[in-house]
């Protein structure tokens, strides 16, 4: 089982996500980003991509998709918080090209 992030792992793991568009969810231990596209078609090719590194890290993510915009929201349910998991797929998700 994976393990939350200490203290110090959040803090120094977190802060670069934080400044990237990912927030604090307010009633748990998670976070959450919005991803606007030019329209649906680039929308759902970035959640394939998304979906093939979540399918390879075994670490799939909450999300919802509306016509251009993707909300993601990341925890690793088995450890009830945020892990290293959370922080590779977020990661990962920053360096997919949005168009």
């Amino acid at each position: 089982m994976t393990e939350k992030l200490s203290a110090a792992e959040r803090d120094a793991n977190l802060s670069p996500l934080l400044g990237n568009g990912w927030s604090l969810e307010a009633d748990r231990d998670a976070i959450t980003k919005n991803y606007k596209f030019k329209n649906f078609i680039e929308a759902f090719g970035w959640m394939t991509q998304a979906a093939m590194w979540a399918e390879t890290l075994n670490h799939h993510p909450e999300w919802r998709n509306v016509y251009n915009r993707v909300t993601v929201t990341l925890t690793t349910h088995d450890a009830d918080g945020l892990t290293d998991l959370d922080i590779a797929l977020a990661s990962r998700m920053d360096r997919l090209p949005l168009d």
